[in-house]
C-alpha cells in the first residue's frame, strides 16, 4: 500500500469484518492486488485520498458491494467500471468527474449513488439531481442507471447501424466487384468469340483461295491437254501403217531378191553351182505344189457342181 510514496502497514491489519478503510491514508494509487488477496472485504473506504484515476485491474474487484470514492480527484473511472456488478452503494462526492463511462449501466444491482461536487456534463448533472438524504440518493442511483441505459442503447444502436452501413458498403463492393468480374468476363468471351470469328473467317478465306486455285490449274490443265488430244490419236495408226509399209518392203525386197536369185540361177551360168541347183529345184518343187493345189481346186469345184 502506498501512502505518500513510502510502504505502511498490511491492509490486514486495518480489516474489520467485512469492512477496509483506506481513507485518509494520502494514496496515490490504489493497492489492487493486496485488495484482491482479501474477498472478504466487501466494503471498502478510500474517500480523502490523492487518487487521480483507477487502474483497469480495478474493476477486477467483483466482491465489492460498498465503495467510497468521495474527496479525491477522480477524473475519470475506467472504461470497464461496469464489471463490478455487485455494487449497491457508491459515492464518488467531490471529484472531478464530467461524465461516466457506458459500462456504468451494468451496475444492475446499484441502489445507491452521490455524485455532488462534480463538474458532470449538464444532462447528466441535472438526472443525477441532489443527493442530500437517502431518497434522493436512491432516486438518483436509478436515474443515473436509466440515463446510462439509454445511452449504452443508444450507442449500440449506433453501432449496429454503423455495422450494418459498413456490411451494406461491403455488399455494394462484392456486388461491384462481381458486376465488374462478370463485365471482364463478358468482355474476354465477347473477344474470344471476335477472335474465333477471325479465324474462321481467314480459314474459310484461304480454303476458298485454295480451291479456286486448284480450280484455276484444272482449268489450265485441261485447256493444255485438249491440242495433244486433238493431234495425237492419228499418231498411232500412223505408227502402225509405217511399221506394215517397213515389213512390207521387207518382204518385197526378199521376193525380189528371190527372183533375182531364180532368175539368176535360171538365166545365167550360174545355174550349175550347187546353190543355184538347189534353189532350181525348190522352184519346181513349189511349182508342182501349186499346179496340184490348183488341179485339186478344179476338182472340188467340179464335184460341188455335180
Amino acid at each position: 500500500m502506498s501512502r505518500g510514496g513510502g510502504k505502511g502497514p498490511s491492509l490486514k491489519d486495518k480489516l474489520d469484518g467485512n469492512e477496509l478503510d483506506l481513507s485518509l491514508c494520502d494514496l496515490n494509487e490504489v493497492p489492487v492486488r493486496e485488495l484482491a488477496a482479501l474477498p472478504k472485504a466487501t466494503v471498502l473506504d478510500l474517500s480523502c485520498n490523492n487518487l487521480i484515476s483507477l487502474p483497469s485491474d480495478f474493476c477486477s474487484l467483483m466482491h465489492l458491494v460498498k465503495l467510497d470514492l468521495s474527496k479525491n480527484r477522480l477524473q475519470q473511472l475506467p472504461l470497464d467500471f461496469g464489471r463490478l456488478v455487485n455494487l449497491q452503494h457508491l459515492d464518488l462526492l467531490n471529484n472531478r468527474l464530467v461524465t461516466l463511462p457506458v459500462s456504468f449501466a451494468q451496475l444492475k444491482n446499484l441502489k445507491w449513488l452521490d455524485l455532488k461536487d462534480n463538474p458532470l456534463d449538464p444532462v447528466l448533472a441535472k438526472v443525477a439531481g441532489d443527493c442530500l438524504d437517502e431518497k434522493q440518493c436512491k432516486q438518483a442511483a436509478v436515474k443515473v442507471l436509466q440515463h446510462m441505459k439509454a445511452i449504452q442503447s443508444e450507442q449500440d444502436r449506433q453501432r449496429q447501424r454503423k455495422l450494418q452501413a459498413e456490411r451494406e458498403m461491403e455488399k455494394k463492393r462484392e456486388a461491384e466487384q462481381r458486376a465488374k468480374e462478370a463485365q471482364e468476363r463478358e468482355l474476354r468471351k465477347r473477344e474470344k468469340a471476335e477472335e474465333k470469328e477471325r479465324r474462321r473467317r481467314e480459314y474459310d478465306a484461304q480454303k476458298a483461295a485454295k480451291q479456286e486455285m486448284e480450280k484455276k490449274t484444272k482449268k489450265e490443265n485441261v485447256q493444255t491437254r485438249k491440242p495433244a488430244s486433238s493431234s495425237r490419236p492419228p499418231q498411232p495408226p500412223r505408227h502402225k501403217h509405217s511399221w506394215s509399209r517397213s515389213v512390207l518392203r521387207v518382204l518385197l525386197l526378199a521376193l525380189l531378191c528371190v527372183v533375182c536369185a531364180l532368175a539368176a540361177c535360171k538365166l545365167t551360168e550360174l545355174q550349175r553351182q550347187p546353190l543355184c541347183i538347189s534353189v532350181n529345184a525348190l522352184y519346181e518343187d513349189v511349182l508342182a505344189a501349186l499346179q496340184n493345189h490348183k488341179t485339186l481346186q478344179n476338182m472340188l469345184q467340179q464335184n460341188s457342181q455335180q
